[in-house]
């Protein structure tokens, strides 16, 4: 993955990022109101230790885009109680956002609660408490409902200064009061909020600033509270919201979990497709709610509930106004991004790639698809090896991977050379398989010609280059028809062949290490038929040198389960 290419594309809106180490595990979550500018923070300039252990960690990143920072704030807390990443110390104990509560009981009242499960209409979350606080104090000062936990039996200073209706002493009724605040907690706030906006006006107009700031800070909090978020959704319900985007060529789907009413989690997948894009995106959603459907699926307007019923019966919802249309529409917002910056990340790669084929083609003045690089490795003479990787259709072929362990020099790398070169396609001749298109070897002009001579003696007609490296065992040239191509390290061509050379050292030497360790641990008990790793233990367990197997008698060294014709090899090798 390109970090650097991903970061460039990171969208400059409100969202939340999950950092991702190697094994793909989330070790950090972080809000944004920028995401771009919060993410590519992290990979420049300096930071405390803390930070500096995380970005070393960091191989990967998704993030999933919010429609306000008040909804990024929510969505954060959410996805660090869903996935605990170790680089994130606030937020992981049981405490969460608070709600403002409108109890159902005969007299109700507002509260600031904490609950998972309230048992009245809860409203919220808010990331900001001391504005949800005065959001409640102001509603109490302008809605009289009850304000006292324990009914006391005569009106209280409440009712006397207008903050209470007196349910104490009298009969009454809450209907148009308790309307006027779930309106009011639900958004509808143009009427309370213009009244304040004359009443502060009116205080600065007699100079009476200290009221006047205490109106406008009324004013800001009312904004602060009120400010629609759907992160999470108070019906407590389990559900999924499904959208996608596609092109030609790709499609992405993005899932967004919402889990007892809240966005815990989300799965963004971007993938190419033969044929009709939508047989591609059903057979795609039929397989992943295989084994799991929640309580509700929620589609955007970009499917047809024709064709998601067959699969999802009644749980396929397509919202068409409200909270979950809402919800959708922020998942077709993630979708679209996913799709322009995938194509945006993995197309524009591909044309690079593109390019430097269409250089090197230019090179060599032949068309190239089919490259197969070879790599010899041996240490002072011991586990001599050689191994050939497969580049062709712009990716690395991984099944056509082959390994050769050398058997007529331990380090005489063009001999090694000659003798690879032949077994690979002495067999292709003989088996008819295709041939490639160039042959790249880890090596200058001396190892070219080694390789040409034995395609010479195969009657074979390929193109051969090498990859030059400098002192320091790094890349620096092309080397064909007994011409030296500089390459330029900004260069398409050079980093095709820079990942070729990578890749093909990286497999011959893994290759060797196991060699070499596999020699290290021979013993002369290897060359004796009918003695495996199992007989072979327990004779290095049971006797401490060669003079002891030597000297053993036939009972003891059939004790421990060897045949008398495995005996009589072993007597033969040590006498």
């Amino acid at each position: 993955m390109n970090l650097k290419a991903k970061l460039n594309l990171c969208p400059t809106e409100p969202g939340c990022y999950l950092m991702k180490n190697k094994s793909d595990q989330v070790i950090y979550v972080g809000k944004a109101k920028n995401l771009k500018n919060r993410v590519k923070s992290y990979f420049t300039g300096a930071h405390n230790e803390k930070t500096t252990r995380l970005v070393l960690e960091i191989v990967d990143f998704s993030y999933v885009l919010t429609n306000s920072e008040r909804e990024s704030l929510i969505l954060e807390i959410n996805l660090i109680k869903q996935y605990l990443p170790k680089y994130n110390i606030r937020l992981m104990d049981d405490k969460t956002y608070p709600y403002i509560e409108l109890t159902q009981e005969e007299h109700p009242k507002l509260t600031v609660v904490r609950k998972k499960k309230p048992k009245g209409r809860i409203f919220g979350p808010y990331p900001n408490v001391y504005a949800a606080r005065e959001t409640v104090r102001l509603l109490n000062r302008i809605y009289p409902l009850r304000k006292c936990d324990t009914m006391p039996k005569k009106v209280c200073l409440y009712y006397h200064i207008g903050q209470c209706l007196g349910p104490c002493e009298f009969k009454v009724d809450y209907k148009d009061n308790i309307n006027d605040v779930v309106k009011f907690l639900k958004g509808d706030t143009k009427e309370v909020v213009d009244k304040l906006k004359v009443q502060m006006e009116q205080a600065s107009t007699l100079m009476q600033f200290e009221k006047a700031i205490e109106f406008r800070d009324m004013i800001n909090h009312i904004e602060s509270t009120t400010e629609k978020q759907i992160i999470n959704l108070n019906d407590f319900k389990d559900r999924d919201a499904i959208s996608f985007a596609y092109n030609q060529d790709d499609i992405a789907i993005e899932i967004l979990k919402m889990r007892q009413g809240k966005i815990v989690d989300h799965e963004q997948v971007v993938f190419s497709y033969v044929g009709e894009y939508k047989e591609t995106l059903l057979s795609y959603l039929q397989q992943y709610y295989e084994t799991y459907i929640p309580d509700e699926l929620i589609f955007s307007s970009r499917f047809d509930l024709e064709d998601l019923e067959p699969l999802f019966s009644k749980k396929a919802l397509i919202p068409q106004r409200g909270d979950k249309k809402k919800v959708v529409d922020l998942a077709s917002k993630n979708a679209d991004y996913d799709l322009e910056h995938h194509y945006m990340l993995y197309r524009h790669k591909q044309e690079k790639t593109q390019k430097a084929i269409d250089d090197l083609s230019k090179i060599l003045e032949k068309n190239i698809n089919h490259i197969e690089i070879f790599d010899n490795a041996q240490l002072f003479g011991t586990a001599p090896i050689s191994a050939c990787i497969v580049y062709k259709d712009q990716d690395f072929d991984k099944k056509s991977y082959r390994k050769y362990h050398l058997k007529t020099t331990t380090n005489d790398d063009y001999q090694a050379m000659k003798e690879v070169t032949y077994r690979r396609y002495q067999k292709n001749l003989v088996e008819q398989l295709k041939m490639p298109d160039l042959i790249l070897v880890d090596g200058g002009k001396g190892q070219i010609n080694a390789a040409k001579e034995i395609l010479d003696q195969l009657n074979l007609d390929i193109k051969l280059a090498g990859l030059k490296k400098n002192q320091k065992h790094q890349l620096e040239a092309l080397v064909y028809n007994n011409e030296v191509y500089p390459l330029l390290k900004n260069s398409e061509l050079y980093q095709l062949l820079l990942n070729i050379s990578e890749e093909v050292h990286r497999f011959a030497i893994a290759f060797h290490v196991k060699t070499r360790d596999k020699v290290a641990n021979q013993s002369f008990l290897d060359d004796i038929k009918g003695i495996g790793p199992k007989r072979k233990l327990k004779l290095l367990t049971h006797f401490k040198s060669i003079d002891e197997i030597r000297e053993a008698s036939h009972d003891t060294l059939s004790g421990l389960g060897l045949p008398d014709e495995v005996i009589n090899q072993l007597k033969e090798v040590v006498k």
